[in-house]
């Protein structure tokens, strides 16, 4: 027996496509068809395009543009077209395009002619764009919780080390002594301003574009407000131009992912450095870390490597789309075919690096003794030291500064830390030091004196740990 879905392709592949063809006599070359594919990427629309067409159908059989039967018949075929992919069995064909015509052909096959009407009212190019926002936002709606979990494992870690002495860095020099779990915090702060920006982006991508069909709206008297309803939109675009054109929600989606990505490789890389037998801050487990083929002794973040990576291509993808977008004309062309991919990309590395981040974190082992020593390297507590002479002696900052640095200056000189000066030999570069002045140059002492709002006293960092698992 001669399979008619066979036969269909054969078809639809030698002549005009069957669902747009009626202006052409002849087929398209092959590198035409695989050039023109979306097929391939686009296939994981096909919730959202199914979700779509059911809500058009619903409206139009509300507007009595179409009517019950054929409703009824489209909504049947839709569940069968949606069950076929869903379990697998559904076969694709490049001629077909993209998953809108491959949904639609198959609601042909199964149900007939009233598969026609479903498209009454509507264009590939509404459809698309509604498509690519409602799966932006129900990739956006699954991130959110994935970050939530990374704030939680970082807010952990931070309470465990709200004591934990370690030195804070500028220009990777030892600048002055912090807490492990200050540190962890400024991450968690990054992180909220990333969630801030995807529900920002989720926000200004919530309005629906059905309806607004190939780019002037339509004859027929449809109900934008019910299809946009129907799909969870706050409201229908205003302009059907801009529904069809608009591809700034992509945009705003790939550069807050990028800003995510930056922040998650600025930790990657800390923990590179805190792994490091120079640094040795940080120990991580077996389930992050790889060996080497040729030195036995190696352990490698290779996790934390890879995170760092990829910010790369999340970056790369932004850039992308930036640049396919910049010299379109309203409305459509067909270089926005460009536009899924990068998401795509996109959406797939942060399923990875957000999780992979979250494991490292809950992972790793601090060193604190470590930690503690180095905090205490490189004249770490001279700005207390500076800030006493201000305080308890009344020195204009300036002053304390260049007594400070002469002091600094000796003890290098010595080979001692600046707690390693005898109290003579602090007096002999500035006479009014006293006793005193050896309480606030000790590691723990300098921390604890951080007490002003957002510092890295364990009294500020357990504060903000507090107001943080409150917000969250």
């Amino acid at each position: 027996m001669t399979d008619k879905r066979s036969d269909d392709k054969k078809s639809d592949s030698s002549s005009a496509n069957a669902l747009w063809g009626g202006r052409f006599g002849g087929g398209a070359s092959d590198i035409m068809q695989r050039i023109n594919a979306s097929i391939d990427f686009d296939r994981r629309f096909y919730r959202q395009d199914i979700a779509g067409s059911r809500a058009h159908c619903n409206m139009l059989m509300a507007q009595g543009i179409l009517n019950e039967d054929d409703a009824h018949a489209i909504l049947k075929g839709l569940d069968q077209v949606e069950s076929e992919i869903a379990e697998g069995r559904f076969e694709y064909d490049a001629s077909k395009e993209d998953i809108h015509m491959h949904v639609e052909a198959r609601l042909t096959e199964i149900i007939g002619e009233p598969a026609g009407r479903l498209h009454t009212a509507r264009s590939r190019n509404d459809q698309v764009a509604l498509d690519f926002r409602l799966w932006l936002r129900d990739e956006i709606d699954a991130l959110d919780p994935a970050l939530a979990q990374l704030q939680g494992v970082l807010l952990d870690r931070a309470e465990e080390h709200a004591d934990t002495v370690m030195p804070g860095f500028t220009h990777l020099q030892a600048a002055q002594p912090v807490t492990f779990g200050h540190h962890l915090m400024a991450y968690v702060e990054m992180l909220s301003r990333d969630r801030g920006r995807f529900r920002d982006c989720r926000a200004r991508l919530n309005e629906s574009p059905l309806g607004a069909a190939a780019l002037a709206g339509t004859s027929f008297p449809i109900d934008r407000d019910m299809t946009a309803g129907a799909l969870g939109f706050d409201r229908p675009a205003a302009n059907s131009m801009d529904a069809v054109a608009a591809r700034d929600f992509a945009m705003e989606y790939l550069a807050a992912a990028a800003i995510l990505s930056v922040h998650l490789s600025r930790l990657a890389e800390e923990l590179v450095n805190w792994a490091s037998a120079q640094f040795n801050f940080i120990s991580l487990g077996d389930g992050f870390t790889t060996g080497s083929s040729i030195m036995p002794q190696k352990r490698n973040p290779d996790a934390a490597e890879l995170v760092r990576a990829k910010a790369g291509r999340v970056i790369g993808d932004l850039n992308a789309l930036l640049v396919v977008m910049k010299g379109l004309p309203m409305t459509y062309s067909k270089d926005m075919q460009e536009d899924k991919e990068p998401v795509f990309e996109v959406a797939d590395t942060l399923t990875l690096t957000v999780p992979a981040m979250t494991g490292m974190i809950g992972d790793l082992t601090a060193n604190t003794a470590v930690m503690e020593a180095a905090a205490g390297q490189g004249f770490a507590t001279a700005t207390d030291l500076a800030d006493w002479l201000v305080r308890e002696l009344g020195l204009p900052f300036r002053r304390a500064h260049h007594v400070t640095g002469s002091l600094v200056k000796l003890a290098e000189d010595k080979g001692v830390d600046l707690d390693g000066l005898t109290l003579a030999d602090m007096q002999a570069v500035e006479g009014g030091i006293t006793e005193a002045v050896f309480a606030v140059l000790g590691v723990h002492n300098s921390v604890a004196s951080r007490v002003s709002l957002g510092g890295t006293a364990p009294s500020q960092v357990r504060a903000a740990i507090a107001a943080a698992r409150s917000r969250l």
